[in-house]
């Protein structure tokens, strides 16, 4: 994740290559709202309807510690109003279930990796 202040530092830029954690790229702007939080957990409906709390890493080109913090930052959503995004290094973010007790790592099916995550409600997030 590239993150760059806007001229008057009204604007966050997203930008996450194409890589083994995430199949596909982005370079995105949004309007900031409030200021980026440490962020440990994300509830996730991807699995299952009912929703489950995940871990969260960023995730970093660095092949000897590619574990970097991973944030949730309030921005303006066109759609939706106000959003959370959720975002770590510039390989994206990875996920893998709260109760999963294995390390991190690529190879690991029971975890994926996104680009970033747009989560609409603060309850479904857990700060450091």
């Amino acid at each position: 994740m590239d993150l760059k202040r806007g001229q008057d530092s009204a604007y966050m830029f997203l930008e996450v290559e194409n890589n083994p954690n995430f199949d596909g790229s982005y370079f995105v702007r949004f309007a900031e709202v409030g200021p980026p939080r440490l962020l440990t957990h994300v509830k996730s409906y991807e699995r299952l309807p009912r929703g489950e709390w995940c871990q969260v890493t960023g995730w970093c080109d660095d092949p000897d510690q590619p574990l970097c913090p991973a944030y949730a930052q309030k921005v303006e959503d066109s759609g939706a109003g106000t959003t959370f995004i959720i975002y770590g290094g510039n390989w994206g973010i990875r996920l893998k279930a709260e109760t999963h007790a294995g390390e991190w790592s690529l190879y690991d099916e029971a975890q994926w990796g996104e680009g970033y995550l747009s989560i609409g409600e603060e309850r479904d997030l857990r700060f450091l």
